[in-house]
């Protein structure tokens, strides 16, 4: 995702509009992804958390924007360490209209791009927390995370950083976006803890096309998430581009036979997680690997991230939306995929194993040794830390209630004349009962 990664880059010097165009596109591509993650999840939960998990992809959106604009972008992008950027940056400061170095988009532009991958990545966290994690500690959770866990991997990979400095290839954010909202999951499924029918009833998703509409959205947007990380119009974003339309569709094809295998039946929400398995897969190999390489991805990366998402539920961890298995461990495959068959020819970077160069494998591997480990832990403590101020969870009467009434004081599928309204003692009337008599006075009363 850095300039320099890219040999087929114009010269710097002055704006190019075909790339600024492109990148604007790109821009928003990417911010339409967490309204589209938010849908995905709601379809993911029981009716009554449907409000809750979309808000918390809209608290993402709003935390971590201004996050980002205060601090964030420069300790991600900012000259500092090897570990993490300085605060030259901080409040935007010195980001202007003038071209971004060795590009040719503006500074501010590229600032707004890297924000939307940061939006969206803390917001994927949520997957591991939904139906029991207050609203409020969850918003302090992202904003927090986004600065000390985004921003740092980011600085890592992209930002001048020490695995950077070592050549550790990772095209879009296989690192800092899939791998750490993965294992940071997992970090806060264990410190949040299960919820209260984990493991006593089945916990089923109540609108699979919710769940499909999302994921085709995501997708959608994922060709501005790869194909913009080249910064270009140019052959690298192409590249990107169509190896976002090949790996997801092998992805598909794969998923499709092994739940033939395995239930002699093709599953919806299955068919949506394996588009999102195989964005994820190539999203650090789109601009390294071949066409034809980017479709063997594709259709390997399925294969431990099913397992994972089959085995989970006989664990005693609770990490709801299964975003370990969708984006840790596809990450991991997509990021050591590299290392394999990176392929000079294509990128104009390096070459991986397969072409004679062994020391790639090496850094990729190192890379998902720290990435994960840095983030689990990070977010381990992030989590503790808040809890000592603030309990994280909802009790369980709450819990039984539904997040959307007790959090939100709304419903997303009202019965009767309005939403389910929580009284000051904690108790909650019939549907439409006090709404009617609060806002509808005596309207409600003729009826």
């Amino acid at each position: 995702m850095i300039a320099a990664a890219h040999g087929n880059l114009p010269l710097p010097g002055q704006i190019d509009t075909g790339d600024t165009a492109w990148m604007l596109a790109a821009t928003a591509l990417v911010l339409l992804m967490t309204p589209a993650l938010g849908l995905f999840y709601a379809g993911l939960v029981r009716a009554k958390n449907t409000l809750n998990t979309f808000m918390m992809c809209v608290g993402a959106l709003g935390v971590v924007t201004v996050m980002w604009a205060v601090i964030g972008y420069s300790l991600a992008f900012d000259r500092g360490d090897g570990f993490v950027g300085g605060l030259h940056n901080v409040l935007l400061h010195g980001v202007t209209l003038a071209p971004h170095a060795g590009l040719r988009i503006p500074d501010l532009l590229f600032m707004a791009f890297e924000a939307t991958f940061c939006i969206v990545t803390s917001a994927l966290v949520s997957g591991a927390v939904v139906e029991r994690m207050r609203f409020g500690p969850f918003l302090i959770f992202v904003g927090l995370w986004s600065v000390l866990v985004y921003a740092v991997l980011a600085h890592w990979v992209f930002g001048g950083g020490w695995l950077q400095a070592h050549g550790t290839l990772d095209f879009a954010g296989g690192v800092p976006v899939e791998m750490a909202s993965g294992f940071s999951a997992f970090a806060a499924a264990m410190v949040v803890g299960a919820r209260r029918d984990y493991g006593r009833q089945a916990l089923l998703p109540h609108n699979a096309v919710y769940v499909l509409l999302g994921a085709g959205l995501l997708w959608f947007g994922w060709f501005g998430f790869n194909g913009g990380s080249g910064y270009s119009a140019g052959s690298s974003s192409v590249l990107a581009f169509t190896n976002t339309l090949l790996a997801p569709a092998c992805a598909l094809v794969v998923w499709f036979v092994l739940d033939l295998l395995r239930d002699r039946r093709v599953t919806a929400i299955g068919g949506a997680t394996a588009i999102i398995v195989g964005c994820v897969a190539i999203t650090p190999a789109a601009g390294y690997i071949s066409p034809t390489w980017a479709m063997a991805l594709g259709g390997l990366a399925v294969l431990p991230s099913y397992a994972i998402i089959l085995w989970r539920p006989r664990t005693r961890l609770d990490e709801t939306l299964d975003v370990l298995a969708a984006h840790g461990v596809a990450g991991v495959t997509g990021i050591l995929f590299v290392g394999f068959f990176a392929q000079l020819a294509w990128n104009g970077r390096a070459n991986g194993l397969l072409y004679g160069h062994a020391g790639q494998l090496a850094w990729q591997a190192v890379a998902v040794l720290a990435g994960p480990a840095y983030a689990f832990a990070a977010t381990f403590v992030i989590l503790r830390v808040i809890g000592l101020f603030t309990p994280l969870r909802v009790t369980e009467r709450e819990e039984a209630i539904g997040m959307d009434v007790i959090q939100h004081g709304e419903e997303a599928y009202t019965t009767g004349e309005g939403a389910i309204l929580v009284g000051p003692e904690g108790g909650f009337e019939e549907p439409g009962r006090r709404f009617g008599e609060r806002f509808l006075g005596p309207l409600s009363k003729s009826r």
